[in-house]
């Protein structure tokens, strides 16, 4: 698109408010030709703006602008490793959750384990999978564990947790 058409829209435009101004009975000439001059200078500017702004592509904030806003802050870790301490503290702190989130977890890591470093799994072969894992981590991994008396009770003790967290990863 030209620039030209929006250009003579705003001239006609410019002309209709001229003549309107000089028919107004209680405003003199040189008082109407000096609106109508700041009247099409803002009209003349707002069609060049506007055809600026339509070839420009979309808007774009200013370098200023983009400086101003707020950036995320980028994580050092990642997001698995966020999850995952995530459901350490939570599982810590309740005893649902710990039942229902961390220890699965926790069980399916074991699983993985003796499974590639022992060829069975855990819940076909489970006095072998205790004899590995120890009594206490067993008491905490195994796979009939019934949930907890009270849901919203203590977790399971960071220390333990770790404990566990150690014993299979000797396996």
């Amino acid at each position: 698109m030209t620039l030209v058409g929006p250009l003579v829209r705003t001239a006609l435009a410019a002309i209709v408010a001229l003549v309107v101004l000089l028919w107004t009975p209680k405003l003199s000439t040189p008082r109407a030709l000096a609106i109508w001059v700041v009247l099409a200078t803002a009209l003349f500017l707002l069609s060049l703006i506007r055809h600026s702004r339509e070839h420009d592509g979309p808007e774009r904030a200013s370098r200023f602008e983009q400086a101003l806003r707020r950036r995320k802050p980028r994580s050092l870790q990642p997001e698995e490793l966020l999850r995952m301490d995530r459901e350490l503290v939570l599982g810590s702190a309740d005893a649902d959750h710990a039942h229902r989130r961390l220890l699965p977890l926790l069980r399916a890591t074991a699983a993985a384990r003796i499974a590639a470093r022992h060829g069975f799994e855990l819940e076909r072969r489970p006095e072998a999978a205790r004899a590995l894992l120890g009594e206490d981590a067993w008491e905490l991994l195994r796979p009939d564990r019934p949930p907890p008396e009270d849901r919203h009770g203590p977790g399971v003790p960071p220390r333990r947790v770790a404990a566990v967290i150690e014993r299979v990863e000797s396996l």
